[in-house]
């Protein structure tokens, strides 16, 4: 997982991406279904569209913030 300020140039910021591998999409999903009480158990292959995961990437805008390891991260900018 990569965290870094995005390449917004909005008035309000920048804004915030978060880069997912593959795996770690598959492990979000994953906790999604636990977190709403479906659980698998066994071997399985989690797909989007059908297509095993490569990739992800979520985007926080600049009205937003991000909490990582305690320190917070504004999407509006390094210096806000």
């Amino acid at each position: 997982m990569n965290i870094k300020y995005g390449k917004g140039t909005t008035t309000y910021g920048t804004g915030i991406d978060i880069e997912l591998t593959g795996d770690e999409v598959a492990i979000a999903i994953d906790a999604y279904l636990t977190a709403h009480d479906i659980n698998v158990s066994g071997a399985k292959t989690i797909t989007v569209n059908g297509e095993l995961i490569q990739f992800g990437n979520i985007y926080v805008y600049p009205s937003g913030f991000v909490i990582h390891n305690g320190e917070k991260i504004s999407g509006r900018g390094k210096d806000c």
